[in-house]
């Protein structure tokens, strides 16, 4: 039935990756020809880099902030080229020589202007999530960033998509970004047709030189097969989120795994509904197998879940402790849940249907809703579910491990599916957002993880290994754990 259902879609997907940049190029004087890429997920708030949005112009190379995050999670420059701190709360960056794609230049006014516009977003940026900050030039080439209370992991933080710099002209009324032709990436922004494609091209005065590619061709495709069989046919030359029911159909070489920092949940609604109970939250915690799910449904491409980080955030085992709190499973008699998840990732509603059962056989009745992702969030966000399969790299939105137990689980989290909101979970959280230390800093998260897991708000079900299909003749396709970047200034075909 697969491959059938394969077949069927190829050709409905022919001429959809004609090249769409500038003047019709498919190359350019060198021979590279612009790339044609498969994207997962369509954007859902208008590519507005203060929500989910904002990776789509991080992995496309469109956008940068004032740093960038390493392989080891480390923090690099980028518009900056370099830091200092002062004290406690001042920190003082230092500007490369860059232009923004409207030609005008990069600026100390310009940074702080647009940092400005981040921290006073609704809602708040999720990097930014229970952190206050002022941005302010201190000559031509220097910003001031000054926080209300020690961040000592702000150089980190500015790696943040959400974070990225952005010319004056991109702001408008009501708080809306305009990303076309007003950020600093290699590739620049041209054309949006509305949520279905987007064509980047070069932009000649990148900072950091000519990307070897003359552009980029992008659709935004749901359907896993559908993107699978792109790949294949050779209408896409990468294709993000290949399902783990499709990786059979590639060739090895075109096949690449990469093991990521994202954890698929199942949130549980706390705020409202057969939830609230904790009692019943530990019923559905204890209803549910998650070696199932790592074996049966991604087959073999993922570990069953053992908290709210995996096996990509390498350190997170051996400090791991024990969830503290938790409350006696109580009998569901039949209450009726509402869960729901989305078809993005392809392997959700297969997990969500496991879950259908195993809660089932505990006792519940479950209702299951699946939706696309941009049809879901401001319902899950809003409480409308009982219980949400989500999938979420924990490291993404700042690569401090702090910052996605702040943003999904306190009280005032931008990101909080679960709607928790629990003073024990606020005091760990700010605990470790507090330590400067590394080696401290790790062991107050596992500290504050411990907090959460106690409190049943969110089941970890398993940890992903991400499949890209990457077709031969590409070369220098950025692949890495954050899922942040995958095209730059070296990808080609």
């Amino acid at each position: 039935m697969r491959l059938l259902l394969t077949l069927l879609l190829a050709p409905l997907l022919t001429g959809c990756f004609a090249s769409e940049g500038a003047g019709g190029s498919t190359g350019d004087a060198k021979g590279a020809s612009r790339l044609r890429v498969a994207l997962a997920f369509p954007p859902a708030e208008g590519l507005s880099p203060y929500g989910a949005d904002a990776t789509i112009l991080s992995r496309l190379g469109v956008t940068e902030g004032l740093t960038s995050m390493d392989a080891n999670g480390t923090a690099t420059s980028g518009l900056a080229a370099s830091w200092r701190r002062e004290g406690d709360r001042i920190w003082l960056f230092t500007l490369r020589e860059a232009t923004f794609h409207d030609g005008t230049d990069v600026t100390a006014s310009a940074v702080a202007a647009s940092l400005t516009h981040a921290a006073e977003a609704e809602p708040v940026p999720a990097a930014l999530s229970g952190v206050r900050l002022t941005a302010e030039p201190e000559g031509p080439e220097t910003v001031r960033i000054t926080t209300r209370e020690p961040d000592p992991v702000l150089p980190l933080r500015l790696s943040s998509p959400s974070l990225a710099v952005f010319a004056k002209k991109a702001y408008g009324a009501g708080g809306r970004v305009d990303p076309v032709g007003t950020a600093t990436g290699p590739f620049e922004l041209t054309r949006v047709t509305g949520a279905t494609a987007v064509t980047l091209d070069r932009y000649p005065g990148h900072w950091g030189g000519l990307a070897q590619s003359p552009g980029v061709d992008v659709k935004f495709i749901a359907d896993g097969s559908a993107r699978a069989a792109a790949l294949r046919t050779g209408q896409v030359d990468i294709a993000e989120a290949i399902p783990v029911a499709q990786a059979a159909t590639l060739d090895e070489a075109t096949r690449k795994d990469t093991a990521t920092t994202r954890t698929t949940g199942l949130l549980l609604n706390t705020r409202s509904g057969p939830f609230k109970d904790p009692a019943l939250r530990a019923a559905a915690r204890r209803a549910v197998d998650t070696s199932v799910l790592a074996d049966d449904v991604y087959e073999g491409h993922a570990d069953a879940g053992t908290g709210i980080y995996g096996p990509a955030v390498t350190w997170a085992e051996g400090k791991r402790k024990p969830p503290t709190g938790r409350a006696r499973a109580g009998n569901p008699e039949g209450a009726g849940i509402r869960l729901a998840t989305y078809d993005n990732r392809p392997e959700l509603p297969e997990v969500a249907q496991v879950l259908k059962q195993q809660l089932e056989k505990a006792g519940f009745r479950v209702e299951l809703e699946v939706r696309e992702y941009s049809r879901l969030e401001s319902d899950a966000l809003g409480g409308g579910f009982d219980a949400v399969v989500l999938a979420r790299n924990t490291l993404v939105d700042t690569g401090d491990p702090v910052a996605v137990l702040a943003s999904d689980f306190t009280c005032d989290g931008g990101f909080n599916l679960a709607l928790l909101c629990d003073k024990d979970v606020d005091r760990a959280v700010a605990r470790a957002e507090g330590v400067a230390d590394l080696t401290q800093r790790q062991q107050a998260v596992m500290a504050a993880e411990a907090e959460i897991l106690g409190t049943d708000a969110v089941v970890p079900l398993v940890h992903q290994r991400v499949i890209t299909g990457v077709g031969d003749s590409v070369r220098g396709a950025l692949l890495d754990p954050y899922e942040r970047t995958l095209v730059g200034t070296g990808t080609r075909r």
